[in-house]
């Protein structure tokens, strides 16, 4: 089953192209999961509520995208060996880490699945305009997200420190040492 007027290869194409970002989502869905329950010291209550709502939020954009696929006439695989090996990075690097650290290393984290989604959005722009919509719509989504993220650790300029940096534990040390008032 296909939607009609979408060419079996495009459908095919879309799908695809879904199940790489759903698998990000899921992925960057449990990762904030874990950052919630190992962060700590001061701002952690707000931080640690604020990931609950990244979570759920992050979860129903995968759960759309899952959909789609499912509409498509493909069959979304959200299982956790799935996802463990179809992910394009590693574990993620902190454990017990301060507010500060896990915002650092969770604004790279972000960043990367934001810079995904927007290609995601370019490969299916022509095939399939309505996935098209759920990543421009997500990629917006997940930018909210970040600016939340990145409330906490840039400075008074509006620069976030960690924002360079190209691995999580260089993006954690970094937010740790910057002064948010400079």
């Amino acid at each position: 089953m296909r939607p009609s007027g979408l060419e079996p290869g495009d459908a095919q194409l879309a799908a695809e192209t879904m199940q790489e970002q759903l698998t990000a989502l899921l992925d960057l869905s449990m990762t904030l999961k874990h950052v919630h329950w190992n962060v700590v010291g001061p701002g952690f209550l707000a931080v640690h509520e604020m990931l609950d709502d990244h979570v759920e939020k992050v979860r129903m954009m995968a759960d759309v995208l899952a959909e789609r696929v499912a509409t498509l006439g493909h069959v979304p695989n959200g299982l956790a060996g799935h996802v463990s090996g179809q992910r394009h990075r590693g574990d993620y690097a902190l454990g017990r880490a301060t507010v500060e650290a896990h915002l650092g290393a969770l604004d790279l984290l972000y960043s990367d699945v934001i810079q995904s989604h927007r290609e995601a959005a370019v490969i299916t722009e022509e095939p399939d305009p309505v996935t098209n919509d759920i990543f421009i719509g997500q990629s917006a989504d997940l930018e909210q997200l970040q600016w939340f993220v990145r409330a906490h650790i840039e400075n008074t300029s509006g620069l976030v420190p960690s924002a360079e940096e190209s691995n999580e534990l260089e993006a954690a040390a970094v937010a740790v040492m910057s002064d948010p008032l400079s």
